[in-house]
């Protein structure tokens, strides 16, 4: 397997202000551990701006055009919790447009999946508006990539962040050519996810929420992608599997409120490159959401790339949910037995 990484010093020139959470030092923390404990040299995707038409696709043009403009000014508020600096828009046209030259390394030849080490992170971002501290929807963008300019039918987006993506959910809300799968916490930022919240039109049964209360652990989560997303998957037959990759759910996360480890991280990673073998030739991408934890997420990540790269074996970790999570995902089961094989 050959493994890409993306990742430029140029995404932290997005700053949203001292003391702010999603900070430059998340990626800083990466990089170092990166270049002193990987035992793998990884093929190295360059980023590159994403095009007014590529971003077009997902978002309005006037909030492009809005977003531009922030280069003019070293701070612009831009909703209660997300800001922008006079580099913050270069920052996520490089994101966006990476996310993009990172799914094109996958699609280009047997054998590769990567991972998108970019920020600002993207799923929370509308069409018309940033949320949650993403400007543009970078998975969402790809996915757009992938099925307009490189003739792909069918993508499968996962959502492992502890928030709910309500980004992308929306952005394929009422289409069947992506399936958009979500675990995280609720009630909690941004609200939404319910379980009922299952498409609309054409796109009834490609949403599957699965909100969760807090605690949740490695078994919980393996659970969930082996016995919920599996079977859903396979019937589903991905094309490519874009995977939207939050740290805020390891256990020492200052938000989240969960309690994966980092050996929980490597088996999310295990299941989704055995689907990605099964259902499309082992294509897979993963992007960077949150994750506020320093330390924590730069040694999730390491973890991820490892296992991702073959270097190290796949966890053995019971699949095991406690009662409350089986009480909290039968309505999931319920409602997307109509739409597949669960």
């Amino acid at each position: 397997m050959t493994t890409g990484v993306l990742l430029d010093p140029r995404f932290n020139g997005h700053f949203m202000g001292p003391g702010h959470i999603e900070c430059p030092e998340r990626l800083e923390a990466i990089e170092a551990l990166l270049k002193t404990e990987l035992d793998f040299s990884p093929a190295r995707i360059a980023a590159r701006p994403a095009s007014a038409a590529e971003l077009a696709r997902v978002h309005a043009p006037e909030y492009i055009d809005f977003l531009s403009r922030t280069r003019e000014r070293a701070h612009t508020p831009l909703d209660g919790d997300t800001a922008a600096s006079s580099l913050s828009y270069e920052a996520a046209l490089l994101a966006a447009g990476g996310t993009i030259e990172a799914a094109d390394f996958v699609l280009a030849g047997p054998g590769r999946n990567a991972f998108a080490l970019v920020r600002p992170p993207g799923h929370h971002a509308e069409r018309g508006t940033a949320k949650g501290f993403c400007l543009f929807n970078n998975v969402a963008v790809a996915a757009e990539h992938l099925i307009r300019e490189r003739g792909l039918r069918r993508i499968l987006i996962a959502d492992w962040d502890v928030h709910h993506g309500n980004g992308t959910q929306n952005a394929f809300y009422a289409r069947d050519d992506v399936l958009f799968f979500s675990t995280h916490r609720s009630p909690f930022f941004p609200g939404g996810g319910g379980w009922d919240e299952i498409g609309a039109g054409d796109g009834r049964g490609y949403t599957v929420n699965a909100p969760l209360s807090a605690g949740k652990t490695d078994g919980d989560f393996l659970f969930l992608y082996r016995n919920i997303l599996g079977p859903i998957a396979r019937a589903f037959m991905p094309e490519f599997i874009l995977v939207s990759a939050g740290f805020d759910i390891y256990a020492g996360d200052p938000l989240g409120g969960m309690r994966v480890s980092l050996e929980g991280f490597a088996g999310l990673a295990s299941e989704l490159m055995d689907l990605a073998q099964e259902t499309c030739g082992g294509r897979l991408l993963l992007v960077l959401e949150g994750g506020y934890h320093i330390d924590g997420q730069a040694r999730a990540v390491r973890e991820v790339l490892r296992r991702m790269a073959g270097t190290r074996a796949a966890p053995d970790i019971r699949a095991d949910i406690s009662i409350t999570t089986q009480k909290e995902i039968t309505p999931v089961v319920d409602v997307q037995r109509a739409f597949w094989p669960l």
